[in-house]
């Protein structure tokens, strides 16, 4: 369902089954929640300090050598919303190699 590098793709899917008008089940296929996983379980390949207009995107690429990574930095800092990690220049950041 989902590329093998998505933080979804080890993330169970689940069905539920909704009454329609007509009283005839109609079956939803969902991705469940995705927790973040403990930042400390990754090591640490290096900490960038965040400077004016950086962008999460490139950081992974430069780092990660893929844009699409950039959640792998999220996790790694335990955020939910990538722009926290850039907003404010001076802040350091962890780049950590994939979990297992």
């Amino acid at each position: 369902m989902f590329e093998p590098t998505s933080r979804y793709a080890t993330v169970e899917t689940a069905r539920l089954d909704v009454s329609q008008k007509d009283g005839d089940p109609r079956p939803v296929v969902y991705i469940r929640r995705r927790f973040i996983p403990p930042g400390e379980d990754l090591t640490t390949l290096v900490e960038h300090t965040v400077v004016q207009n950086d962008r999460l995107d490139t950081i992974a690429a430069r780092y990660l050598g893929e844009p699409e990574q950039f959640w792998r930095v999220c996790d790694a800092n335990h955020v939910l919303r990538p722009t926290e990690l850039t907003d404010e220049p001076g802040r350091v950041i962890r780049i950590a190699l994939p979990g297992l």
